[in-house]
């Protein structure tokens, strides 16, 4: 495909989890750092995590850093955020984004070169 395409999200209540999966099947998985951002309404969009090629290196926002987790599988193409301990505030649209940038991880949507369409979060209190 051309673009990463997410999957996971939906509506869960206050302290809560899910899994966002992205897969990006275009040219060699392994060439991209990938990212997660967000945007919530009348906000702009935001970084929330990033993961190097071979999964080796993380990055995340200071907000989530204690209880979101990313990883990928490369094997399959995908790259996954477990989110725990869920808040109103992360409510928004969660976007998965492919880097041709390694090092270091880029945390800028600038820097990224393909976009998903993106996933709702609503985390209810």
């Amino acid at each position: 495909q051309v673009q990463p395409v997410e999957s996971g999200g939906g509506l869960v209540q206050d302290g809560g989890s899910l899994r966002l999966s992205c897969t990006y099947s275009r040219g060699t998985f392994t060439v991209y750092s990938m990212g997660w951002f967000r945007q919530a309404p009348g906000k702009e969009r935001e970084f929330v995590a990033a993961i190097s090629r071979a999964g080796d290196y993380t990055a995340y926002e200071d907000s989530v850093k204690d209880r979101f987790i990313v990883s990928r599988d490369n094997a399959r193409n995908t790259v996954y955020l477990q989110m725990n301990g869920l808040k109103p505030d992360d409510t928004a649209v969660y976007y998965c984004a492919a880097s041709t940038i390694s090092f270091p991880l880029p945390k800028t949507a600038s820097l990224y070169d393909a976009w998903g369409r993106g996933t709702q979060v609503t985390v209810s209190s």
